[in-house]
C-alpha cells in the first residue's frame, strides 16, 4: 500500500467517526472542522493530505511547524500551533501560523501582536483552558476563573482576533466529564464574548466524546496518519 493510499484510509476512517459522532449528537457534520496534527511526520505527508483534501493542519513544536510551513508555503494551508508557546518563541510563530491554540498567559500578546504585524495579517487565537484539578503536576491552560481577563488582553490588543477556546482531556480521568466542565466554561464565556464560538477539543482517542459535548474542531494525529515515527 502506497503512502497516499495509507493516509486516504485513516483520513477517510476519521471522517466516517467524526460524521457518525456528529449524528450521535444530533448535530450537522459540518458543525466539526478536522486539524490533521502532522508533528513529527515529514513534509511529504502534508503534501499528501492537501491532495486528499485537508485544509487545516497542527503543530506543537516551534522548529518543525516553522519549516514545514516554508516547505508548504505554496499549499495554501492554514497552520494551526497547538503546542506550548514559549515566551522567546511567540513573535515567530505568529510569522507562519493562522490560528494560534495554546494562549495561556498575558504576557505572550505583545510578542504575538509584533509576529503576526510583521507577517502583515491578524492571528486568530484560542485560549487554552485547564481542565486539569488545582495542584496537578502538568497543568497546562489558563485557570477559568482567570479566563475573561486573558480574553479582555486579546480584545485589546492589535492584529488579535479572539475565536473561541481550546482544551485537553486530562489524563486519568473520562474524557466525557472533562468536555462536559469545559462546555458549561464555554457556555460562560460566550456571554461575554459570543463572537468566540470555536471549541477546539478532542483528539484520536476521545473526538466522539468531545463532539458530543459540543466541539466545533477536533485535531487528530495518529488516527490520521499512523503511528509517529521512531526518529524524531
Amino acid at each position: 500500500m502506497s503512502r497516499l493510499e495509507e493516509l486516504s484510509d485513516g483520513l477517510g476512517a476519521t471522517r466516517a467517526r467524526i460524521a457518525a459522532a456528529c449524528a450521535d449528537a444530533g448535530r450537522p457534520v459540518d458543525d466539526v472542522s478536522l486539524t490533521v496534527v502532522t508533528k513529527f511526520f515529514p513534509a511529504s505527508d502534508v503534501r499528501l493530505l492537501a491532495r486528499l483534501g485537508v485544509t487545516d493542519v497542527g503543530e506543537n513544536r516551534h522548529q518543525e511547524a516553522e519549516r514545514k510551513a516554508d516547505d508548504c508555503a505554496d499549499l495554501g494551508l492554514r497552520w494551526h500551533f497547538i503546542g506550548g508557546l514559549q515566551k522567546n518563541k511567540a513573535a515567530a510563530v505568529a510569522r507562519y501560523a493562522d490560528v494560534v491554540e495554546s494562549l495561556d498567559r498575558p504576557e505572550l500578546l505583545p510578542r504575538l501582536a509584533r509576529g503576526a504585524a510583521e507577517r502583515g495579517r491578524a492571528l486568530d487565537v484560542l485560549l487554552q483552558v485547564s481542565l486539569d484539578p488545582p495542584g496537578a503536576d502538568h497543568r497546562s491552560g489558563v485557570d477559568p476563573d482567570h479566563l475573561l481577563d486573558l480574553a479582555t488582553g486579546v480584545v485589546g490588543q492589535d492584529g488579535l482576533a479572539l475565536c473561541g477556546l481550546m482544551a485537553v482531556a486530562p489524563l486519568g480521568e473520562e474524557p466525557a466529564a472533562a468536555f462536559a466542565r469545559l462546555a458549561r466554561i464555554r457556555e460562560r464565556f460566550l456571554v461575554d464574548h459570543p463572537e468566540a464560538t470555536v471549541m477546539s477539543a478532542g483528539m484520536s482517542g476521545d473526538l466522539e466524546a468531545a463532539i458530543d459535548a459540543g466541539a466545533t474542531h477536533v485535531r487528530v494525529g495518529s488516527a490520521v496518519l499512523g503511528s509517529r515515527p521512531s526518529v524524531q
